[in-house]
């Protein structure tokens, strides 16, 4: 049984301050994606949908003249860095188990290979998953954050993906 949900991440202030700024539309349907390329890939669509959930909160606005500078935010962007220890600290405060804090964090570090001079990085399944997941929501220009879904709409479908997780462990456990 896991002790922290989604909803629960989701609902947390720090989560709220930070995925609205990086867009809850696109949180949730990364979400999303990570639960099916988690199962296809046989990673644990726990770790993976928190992970994709949380992948843009260390992101900051990059703006110049009061309009939003892409590439700016190319040139200067450490957000994986941030959201990873952002992430991390969120979780444990909420009671997450350590290693699996540190899985999340580690995912969310490694979602994008933006910040790195040769952009090359070699990922476990659990990494590969939150990014396939990021890559699939992904518009030209940084678009997808500014795509828009109201709370309530969110989340009902993060309470969603937490039955069809809770569904899919009780059936790996042999519980059905």
């Amino acid at each position: 049984m896991r002790t922290v949900t989604l909803e629960m991440i989701f609902t947390h202030p720090i989560t709220q301050r930070y995925l609205r700024r990086s867009g809850i539309a696109h949180a949730v349907k990364v979400a999303e994606y990570a639960f099916a390329l988690a199962i296809e890939h046989h990673v644990d669509p726990d770790l993976a949908t928190k992970a994709a959930l949380l992948h843009d909160i260390g992101h900051y606005t990059w703006y110049r003249n009061g309009e939003w500078d892409f590439e700016l935010y190319r040139e200067n962007d450490i957000h994986a860095i941030k959201g990873a220890n952002r992430a991390h600290k969120l979780l444990i405060r909420i009671g997450e188990d350590p290693k699996a804090a540190k899985q999340i964090a580690l995912a969310i570090l490694l979602h994008t290979d933006s910040y790195l001079p040769d952009g090359h990085l070699h990922l476990n399944p659990l990494q590969k998953v939150v990014t396939l997941a990021d890559e699939s929501d992904e518009e030209p220009q940084g678009h997808h954050h500014y795509k828009t879904m109201d709370f309530q709409t969110a989340l009902s479908r993060i309470r969603k993906l937490d039955q069809c997780i809770d569904g899919h462990s009780s059936i790996a456990s042999g519980e059905a």
